[in-house]
């Protein structure tokens, strides 16, 4: 039986409202960022548009346009933030942390972009023997570019680590790209007012081989998030020894994860005690689920399924009568027995590959009987049922 597990006590429901809290407060903070970026590109880009035709500097003029392109990218991060810090709802019950990673994935591709255009600009100026040369300007606002790009990265990538957001992540390296590509048009300007106006273009091809890299990267992480690519082994090892120490777990033997944006989901097969009550065995489920979101911060949903022997080793045989046929026949095969009109309740155990079953009867049945009285009862019991498909076993118990 799988243990469903719906928050149902008070403690319950204030975690769920941590939860929502934690996801409300990580949109208000990455919104915030993605405004912050925005206001500095727009004010940078027309900068640096304005100064590079005035300064006759192309580069400046393109890196512009590159500033002016991140207004983009800010734009996605809000709109990503907005919708993944919604609580799940009825068409997205894991929540909506999909929306931060394929933000992260479409910024991954950006940066590709951006790098060959990096690499394209530097090849042609490589081979272009005609640079005008820039007037000294243009110096000066690609050092405020550099300055204004950098700490924008250390910004973002500050709030990035603080939320585990690997959409910030991605928007702090980009930030950084450009200041690398500032870097470019700096190093291209004094080179080509000290005559040496090919090493911008050099410089543009490496950099723009950088970050290439880093956009390959981050679009690896998201179509393996997208895929649901299991959490690192470290952190699996982190939560199979957390579910491990709850009391009552003899094993697991089925651990699967998955990302959702920063947050993970887990669900897992535990073994317990097969003679356990449904309501302890949830009550065990429950300690485990609490337990991993409790130890391993990027869990924040635990599907806990209880299973009283290892299936994997002995799969449950699904062609065993269920519980009403088979009470149907058992009440047919002990129809001669006087004693079975004076069964209380029936328990049945579903283990390795049968059924053994249980008979809770009035103690006052075994009152006037010896062991050797009470042992020959159970025998009758348990010939009567041998031609009852899929009993291995009958019990008495008396209460």
């Amino acid at each position: 039986y799988e243990a469903s597990l719906r928050m149902s006590d008070s403690s319950s429901h204030a975690s769920l409202r941590d939860v929502d809290a934690q996801r409300a407060e990580r949109g208000r903070s990455t919104r915030r960022v993605a405004v912050v970026s925005g206001s500095v590109n727009l004010l940078l880009s027309i900068a640096q548009v304005v100064v590079g035709l005035v300064a006759n500097s192309a580069a400046l003029v393109a890196d512009g346009i590159h500033s002016a392109s991140d207004l983009l990218s800010d734009v996605l991060v809000w709109f990503a933030a907005r919708h993944a810090a919604q609580a799940p709802d009825k068409d997205h019950p894991y929540g909506h942390g999909r929306f931060e990673t394929a933000a992260t994935l479409g910024l991954g591709i950006l940066l590709a972009i951006v790098a060959l255009g990096i690499v394209w600009n530097g090849v042609e100026r490589l081979f272009d023997a005609d640079r005008p040369i820039p007037g000294e300007l243009a110096l000066l606002v690609a050092a405020i570019g550099i300055a204004a790009k950098e700490s924008l990265y250390w910004y973002t990538i500050a709030v990035a680590k603080r939320l585990k957001s690997d959409m910030l992540r991605a928007n702090a390296w980009h930030h950084r790209s450009d200041a690398l590509s500032s870097i470019v048009v700096l190093t291209g300007v004094g080179g080509a007012l000290l005559g040496f106006t090919y090493m911008d273009a050099v410089a543009a091809i490496v950099v723009g081989f950088m970050v290439a890299k880093i956009g390959w990267d981050l679009s690896a992480h998201s179509v393996r998030e997208l895929v649901d690519t299991a959490l690192d082994p470290e952190r699996q090892e982190v939560i199979r020894q957390a579910i491990l120490e709850v009391d009552g777990v003899e094993a697991l033997h089925i651990l699967r994860s998955r990302r959702s944006g920063a947050e993970a989901l887990v669900d897992v097969h535990i073994q317990v005690d097969p003679y356990l009550s449904v309501s302890e065995a949830h009550y065990v489920s429950e300690r485990v689920r609490k337990k991993v979101i409790s130890d391993v911060e990027e869990v924040n949903d635990v599907t806990v399924h209880i299973d009283p022997e290892n299936d994997e080793r002995v799969p449950l045989n699904l062609n065993l009568p269920n519980r009403s046929v088979l009470l149907q026949r058992l009440e047919k095969a002990w129809s001669e027995i006087e004693e079975s009109r004076r069964i209380a309740h029936t328990t049945l155990h579903y283990l390795e590959g049968g059924i053994q079953v249980e008979l809770i009867m009035p103690v006052d049945v075994a009152l006037h009987r010896d062991d050797n009285e009470r042992e020959a009862l159970r025998q009758r019991f348990a010939r009567a049922a041998r031609d009852v498909d899929g009993v291995e076993s009958v019990r008495l118990l008396y209460r």
